[in-house]
Parts: structure tokens; C-alpha cells; sequence
């Protein structure tokens, strides 16, 4: 068995993502009810096997640090770890300049691990992914780096990172930056491989690439725009098909399921995801459970009449006579008589007053709905009280913002 080490790129600003990333870096954000997006990479790392991590951090980390030092401890006994490393200027007086720069920094890391195999995840998506068949693949393929590919339609090339392979063979022969007439896979013709971030890599070979990377002054220092493609142009890089991936407990319908949740509408689109009877990702899977910490509160309680269809209330929430339809309540939420709820991300400690309705948005914590206030219902009346509305027309939040009565 080769020796490996996980690390977790989790520098992310988040600008997309704002204001949910005003106050916390994106892998920090909560997602949901219960997790942090970055609940979802470590789970499948820790699930597969692999259980030396380090998470690189950099913008806003203070939440990110605690949520990873309080709820991810490992056995010390056995030399496990999962452990957040924030950029320290190892290299020089600057802080880090890109993803490859991030690691290339911290080579300490490998320098201490001495690994056979380095896996390389990035901390914002939505999936389930036994990592250790990707390893195998990876070691299969004899190359220096595996690039994990999803399937998506040719129509939606422009939107993704593209990955054109050799004629019949997992090696990569391109790397195509959103093309517009994308060629598409050759058992598979509509279909094409969209890069989704994961890389796991021979060591030595990512030693050397990132030395070579460091010492090119016209480089961005990013793994996907800089370190890949030099290394498509060497022939050495394959693509693992993350449909291959099969991971206990999924059912057809969520089995190859991955979202970038990179932007509000991506995000609100992957909670709807959640929720429905036949869910298309289930967080319900105990075979290879995404783990986090809970904070001790009481069961969520429906009184006085109160209805949830389609959706997931979390520990110390009410619903007091209200309604909650097709949406996600975090904990310690309180939904006060005749308030209406619907296809909404709420996290944690909000108060909604009563007949307060909330439709198509999202609340980040600490917020107070006063009495009678409509959220989500006239877009001109949000836009007057200062709320921001996504391209898809939903109105998020900012942790703490105040609301006009």
C-alpha cells in the first residue's frame, strides 16, 4: 500500500459567494443545516481511508480553524491527523500567490511525511467520492497526475474547464479553458469531462513541477491553470472517469452527483437538492456518512399547528403555528405563528416574526425578521431595503443584517 498524504485547499476567497464570505473564507460557509462545505472533502477522505490531512487556509480562517481543530480530531496514537495550516511566509515575505503556491509553501509538509502519493482536494464542493479508488486508478495509470473528470453535456462545455483526452485512452491530451465547440468523449459523443478540482499526484513528480512552477515569473501559480497543463504538454497526466467511483450506500440517482457551489444561485439550487422525497444528493447515507460536529440543543419542535413539507429542520429550531415548505432550517431557528417559509436556506439563530413570509432566499445567521415582513415577494421592495438579489432572483442576507420593520 503506498503511503499517502491528503491536502485539502482551503484558501478560498469566495467572492461569489458574498455576502455569505463577508465574515468567513467559502470551505467555512454552512451548508446543509448541520455541516461547513468543507465537511464534504475531509468525509471523503476520512471515509476512504486517508487520515494524515492538512487543510491550507488563508482568507478569513478564524471559523474555518475552530470548526477543524474542535471537530475533526483524530487518533494521536495512531499518527492521525487532520490539521489546519494557515500560509506562514515560508518561503519568503509574501503570503500564498495560488493554489500550487499554497503547497509549494508548505512542503514541509511532504518533507516531513515522506509520502509515496499526495491527494489534493479542493474544500468547496458537494459529493460524495471514495478517494482510494481514484489512488488505485491513479496507480494504474502509471502517470504522474490523475485529474478527477465528471461527465457533462457538450452544450454545457462553456461553462467548465475542459478535459480532452487521447483517442480512446485516459490519457489527457488538452486542457480546454470553456470552450465553445468542445469535442466530446468518444464512447460518449455528447457528453464531455469537466475538470472538478481533485488531483492525486506521484510525490516526486509534484515536487518537482512545483519547483519548476516557483521559479517562473510569468506563472499564476495555480494548480488547474499552471501545474496541469504543463503537465498535459509532458504527457503525463490521466483523467480518473468520476463515474467510475462507487461509493456504499448511493442509489443511482445521487451516486455521480457533484455542484460547485461557488455562486448564491448554485448554492441555493444544491439546498433544493436536499430536500425533496426522492432527494438528489441524500445526506441520509450511513454507509459513508459526512461527518461534523453538533452543538448539544434539543430536537427541532413543531407546535401549535405547525407544518414542514419537504425540508429539513435541525436541532433547538421551532416552528410555532408556522409554515416551511421545500426548504433548509439550521439550528436554534425560531418561526413565529403564521409565518410562511418556502424553498429558503436558513442558518442558524434567525428569528422570522410572526406573518413574516420568506420565499426564495437566504438568511445567514443572526438575523431578525420583524413582525409582517415580506422577503422574497417584491423585488423592487427588496432592492430599496438594501438586499441583495442573485442573477436567478434570490435575496440573501448577510450574517447579523438589520431589517426595516
Amino acid at each position: 500500500m503506498p503511503k499517502v498524504l491528503a491536502i485539502v485547499l482551503a484558501g478560498g476567497e469566495g467572492k461569489r459567494l458574498m455576502p455569505l464570505t463577508v465574515d468567513r473564507a467559502k470551505p467555512a460557509v454552512p451548508f446543509g443545516g448541520s455541516y461547513r462545505l468543507i465537511d464534504f472533502a475531509l468525509s471523503n477522505l476520512v471515509n476512504a481511508g486517508y487520515l494524515k490531512v492538512a487543510v491550507l487556509t488563508q482568507y478569513k480562517s478564524h471559523s474555518l480553524d475552530r470548526h477543524i481543530s474542535l471537530t475533526w480530531r483524530m487518533s494521536a496514537l495512531l499518527g492521525n491527523y487532520v490539521t489546519p495550516v494557515p500560509a506562514q511566509q515560508r518561503r519568503g515575505p509574501q503570503w500564498y500567490q495560488g493554489s500550487a503556491d499554497a503547497i509549494y509553501q508548505s512542503m514541509n509538509l511532504i518533507n516531513d511525511e515522506k509520502p509515496d502519493v499526495i491527494v489534493v482536494f479542493g474544500a468547496d464542493h458537494v459529493y460524495r467520492m471514495d478517494a482510494s479508488q481514484m489512488v488505485a486508478a491513479h496507480l494504474e495509470h502509471g502517470a504522474g497526475v490523475t485529474v478527477a473528470g465528471i461527465r457533462v453535456p457538450r452544450k454545457e462545455a462553456h461553462q467548465f474547464g475542459v478535459i480532452k483526452t487521447e483517442s480512446d485512452s485516459t490519457r489527457i491530451a488538452e486542457f480546454l479553458e470553456k470552450p465553445t465547440d468542445a469535442p466530446g468523449l468518444s464512447d460518449s459523443p455528447d457528453e464531455v469531462f469537466a475538470s472538478m478540482g481533485n488531483y492525486v499526484f506521484t510525490a516526486d513528480t509534484l515536487v518537482e513541477a512545483l519547483e519548476r512552477d516557483a521559479a517562473d515569473p510569468n506563472s499564476r501559480h495555480d494548480m488547474g491553470g499552471d501545474i496541469i497543463p504543463r503537465m498535459v504538454e509532458k504527457g503525463d497526466a490521466c483523467v480518473y472517469d468520476f463515474k467510475r467511483n462507487v461509493v456504499p450506500g448511493t442509489s443511482e440517482r445521487d451516486r455521480d452527483y457533484w455542484r460547485d457551489v461557488g455562486t448564491i444561485d448554485s448554492y441555493h439550487e444544491a439546498h433544493l437538492d436536499l430536500v425533496s422525497v426522492n432527494p438528489i444528493f441524500n445526506l441520509y447515507n450511513d454507509r459513508w456518512p459526512i461527518f461534523t460536529s453538533h452543538p448539544q440543543l434539543p430536537g427541532a419542535k413543531f407546535v401549535e399547528d405547525a407544518r414542514a413539507s419537504d425540508s429539513i429542520v435541525c436541532a433547538g429550531s421551532i416552528v410555532s403555528g408556522a409554515s416551511v415548505d421545500g426548504s433548509v432550517i439550521g439550528t436554534n431557528v425560531y418561526v413565529a405563528r403564521g409565518a410562511d417559509v418556502e424553498r429558503s436556506v436558513i442558518l442558524d439563530n434567525v428569528h422570522i416574526g410572526r406573518n413574516a413570509v420568506v420565499k426564495n432566499a437566504i438568511l445567514d445567521k443572526n438575523i431578525v425578521v420583524p413582525d409582517g415582513v415580506e422577503i422574497g415577494v417584491d423585488p423592487e421592495a427588496d432592492r430599496a431595503r438594501g438586499f441583495q438579489i442573485s442573477d436567478g432572483g434570490v435575496v440573501v442576507l448577510g450574517k447579523g443584517q438589520r431589517i426595516p420593520g
